[in-house]
């Protein structure tokens, strides 16, 4: 009973809305040190990577076309962006409000529930998600990486995928005793996966073993084989499987994060 009290179906009202719109009053009072970042990073990859390295590589064969290197990591500088946004802001960002300012607490005092709290945190990570994933795709689309009619589709997606990025990062600030720990999911999860989730090589290059294991169980790598499919007009059962897998995971570690953050607070 005391692990699937983990998998309790959390209460949440529409008073979540007010720890978002809290957020966002705080993000569009400081918009100019939030912007600069997301449109500087992948002009820095494209140019080191992209224009760099993709001059020696050539071209890379994904879904059986041939494209270059440039436009085959336009979609997973969005994805990474993506993932970099949700689960930072819900770790080292909900951990400061949590631990040192103690807004939970001060919110928790109102009418707001602590799940109304956390909901609202994992729904302005995925937010931070969606702008920032935005401003990337216009950036890739003025290089004329992808399709930016199609890509659009990428929005909803990044919305979606920050979610999961935020229910993770979430798990990892209810479980976290001071906010050095965090260090651990960074160094031990994140930067695995921006290496090994087809970032900045195929997973085709993989052994197969592996290419199973990464998409049964990286999200990064999921995001990012969704987004390729996106970008490059390439949609078959793959990315099917890729949303199928990013929609149940977010929902199931969503109900973990706010049942953890529960047991934290307030148990």
């Amino acid at each position: 009973m005391g692990f699937l009290a983990y998998f309790k179906r959390p209460k949440i009202t529409r008073l979540s809305l007010k720890d978002w719109q809290r957020n966002r009053d705080v993000f569009t009072k400081t918009y100019r040190v939030n912007f600069i970042p997301p449109v500087l990073e992948p002009l820095l990859y494209l140019f080191a990577l992209g224009f760099g390295l993709g001059s020696l590589v050539g071209t890379v064969t994904i879904f059986h076309l041939n494209i270059s290197y440039t436009r085959f990591i336009a979609p997973a500088l969005v994805s990474i962006s993506i993932m970099n946004s949700a689960f930072f802001e819900c770790t080292y960002g909900s951990f400061v409000r949590m631990h040192y300012q103690k807004t939970f607490d001060a919110m928790i005092a109102t009418p707001l529930s602590l799940e109304d709290v956390i909901a609202g945190e994992l729904m302005w990570g995925a937010t931070r998600s969606l702008i920032n994933g935005t401003i990337i795709l216009l950036v890739v689309s003025a290089f004329g990486l992808v399709d930016f009619s199609f890509a659009l589709l990428i929005l909803p997606v990044s919305f979606i995928g920050g979610f999961l990025f935020a229910a993770l990062g979430m798990i990892f600030t209810a479980i976290s005793p001071n906010i050095d720990t965090l260090n651990y999911p960074t160094f031990l999860l994140i930067t695995p996966m921006l290496l090994f989730s087809g970032t900045f090589f195929p997973l085709s290059v993989l052994p197969k073993a592996l290419q199973i294991l990464a998409l049964a169980a990286l999200p990064l790598a999921n995001l990012v084989s969704l987004n390729q499919g996106l970008t490059l007009k390439s949609l078959g059962w793959l990315q099917l499987y890729n949303l199928a897998w990013i929609l149940i995971v977010s929902i199931v570690l969503a109900v973990v994060a706010i049942n953890l953050m529960r047991k934290r607070l307030i148990e």
